[in-house]
């Protein structure tokens, strides 16, 4: 019974998944009433506390240097593995939302806005390192699917806030200081109970690519069902009993990717009986034949780390894009010295600034513009939803494309640049319903930049070192945030406003803001576009690597 050891990359990919779906992202809005209040907080200290949670949550420098340090390389063994990662993770998580649950209860002293502040960054500093296991590891045992893990891990990533909403809403609604403790406690059970699952394995099959399309879908379906019950809540009243049973079958929708893990490792055992059946009696009938063989099976291992003749003159047409044996890959600081890392860079700061700017102020954009409350509500929630959306199908299709056609990421992400421009103009342009079609056009570019961003990463800059490279690109998003929520946004808007609640009211509350972030998004477009010139022949390298192994 090959197929019930729990030692194989698909039940490391389903722990990876269970462990992600538990992570509570998107979900500061549920508390930071109770936080505000509990704490004699204004806005702008609570809105200083949330910085510091934003800030938490994309630094994940720290977190990558971890993951190099205890896997130093695709084949390990011992005590160390990614499951340190996952611990140092809950760690911060429980002791950063703990503590602000023993806050606002008065479990504890009142404690200063400073340390207040800390338990916030500690409370989101954990989400890097939950990502950084499970995504890097996802990687390194699907090479060649990397865009397609990275969206599934990262698609179960923007739903886990839904998810854990779900709970709360079944069972506790309307004391938002429970949610804090479930905060604390159910990410870190989760990550501890299953963070031995998630380790690096080499081996690879031809249908890798079938049962993670599988995961995709499934990432999805949980994805609509979550949207379907959020819409449904905020029409109607639903009962206890009727809240029970959709949570229950959210559970077995959530439990349904160990179906797919099983069949997937019964397939490969299956495979490997049938391999080992057949050089047995090969080794009968010619014994010279079994080495033959055996190199065979090397080799096509090898095919993805070796690099076809005319090297030289390929990384001489790619400047400073460098192929590499993936074992090693650039560290930061070499990263740091091409131009591809800046490229790459400054184009994230355009697209995820922008993007989390929208987010963050979707509130004040929908009473600007005369939207109810529910509206804005079902706004916030379904922004989780189009994001996984984002996530999972671009990261698919960056394989498709890349697999069948050759197409350079960059492409897709410039792609998506170019639309968060336009989402831009369609929120600016402030008619009836706009906002609707640009929170679905914003929601789901930003989850296609989550996902596209760390699979480039790992494209350019090998994987070894690829946590450390992509939480450190991760870096641009509080910084555009930073830039377009405080410099343009709301210096415009102080401007706009007028009465004592300095109040603004109209489509010219934003207008020039968002034009001028759609400005800056079609700069990043150029970026990205020089990114994609750079790397197009690598990418065709790829390709064609690809194809060989199959």
């Amino acid at each position: 019974m090959e197929w019930l050891r729990l030692s194989n990359k698909w039940m490391a990919t389903v722990a990876s998944m269970w462990i992600q779906f538990s992570i509570g992202s998107y979900t500061f809005g549920v508390y930071s009433s109770v936080l505000k209040s509990s704490q004699g907080y204004d806005q702008s200290t609570l809105e200083t506390v949330a910085v510091f949670r934003d800030i938490g949550s994309s630094a994940g420098v720290l977190s990558g240097l971890l993951y190099t340090a205890v896997t130093h390389s695709n084949s390990y063994s011992g005590f160390c593995g990614p499951w340190l990662v996952h611990l140092a993770g809950e760690i911060q998580n429980f002791l950063g939302n703990f503590l602000t649950w023993a806050a606002v209860v008065g479990l504890i002293k009142r404690p200063p806005v400073p340390l207040m502040c800390l338990f916030m960054f500690f409370s989101s500093h954990s989400m890097p390192f939950f990502n950084t296991a499970n995504i890097v590891s996802g990687v390194q045992n699907f090479p060649d699917y990397s865009g397609t893990i990275v969206g599934i891990m990262k698609g179960c990533t923007g739903i886990s806030g839904a998810i854990l909403i779900q709970a709360y809403n079944t069972f506790n609604k309307g004391d938002p200081s429970t949610f804090l403790l479930m905060l604390a406690l159910w990410p870190t059970f989760v990550s501890l109970v299953l963070m031995l699952l998630v380790r690096n394995y080499k081996a690879n099959t031809s249908d890798d690519e079938k049962y993670l399309n599988g995961f995709s879908a499934l990432a999805l379906i949980i994805a609509g069902y979550l949207m379907i019950m959020i819409i449904l809540e905020n029409i109607f009243s639903l009962p206890l009993w009727a809240r029970i049973f959709s949570f229950v079958l959210l559970l077995l929708l959530l439990a349904s990717p160990l179906g797919i893990a099983i069949k997937a490792q019964k397939e490969d055992s299956k495979r490997l009986v049938e391999t080992l059946s057949f050089e047995s009696n090969t080794s009968m009938e010619n014994p010279k034949s079994v080495c033959s063989l055996s190199d065979s099976f090397v080799a096509e291992d090898l095919a993805y780390h070796e690099l076809p003749s005319g090297e030289g003159q390929v990384n001489a047409a790619l400047d400073d894009t460098i192929l590499f044996d993936e074992e090693g890959g650039m560290n930061l600081l070499q990263a740091m010295c091409t131009v591809n890392f800046w490229l790459l860079f400054i184009a994230m700061v355009c697209g995820m600034g922008s993007t989390q700017a929208v987010l963050n102020n979707l509130s004040q954009i929908g009473q600007s513009l005369n939207y109810t409350t529910v509206e804005v509500n079902n706004f916030v929630s379904l922004w989780s939803i189009w994001n996984c959306l984002g996530r999972v199908g671009v990261g698919y299709l960056s394989d498709y494309l890349l697999h069948t056609r050759g197409l350079a990421r960059p492409l897709l992400m410039a792609i998506t640049l170019a639309t968060i421009g336009i989402g831009n103009i369609v929120i600016a342009s402030g008619f009836p319903g706009t906002l609707y079609v640009g929170s679905i056009i914003m929601g789901i570019c930003d989850g296609s930049q989550w996902s596209l961003m760390p699979t480039i990463t790992s494209d350019l800059f090998g994987v070894r070192h690829m946590g450390t490279i992509f939480n450190t690109i991760g870096i641009a998003c509080p910084l555009g945030s930073y830039i377009f929520s405080v410099r343009v946004i709301g210096y415009i808007y102080d401007k706009e406003a007028c009465g004592d609640d300095h109040s603004c009211f109209g489509a010219r509350c934003f207008m020039l803001s968002f034009f001028i972030m759609a400005s800056l998004a079609f700069l990043g477009f150029l970026f990205v576009v020089a990114l994609f010139q750079r790397s197009k022949s690598f990418y065709m390298l790829r390709r064609l690597k690809h194809s060989l192994k199959r």
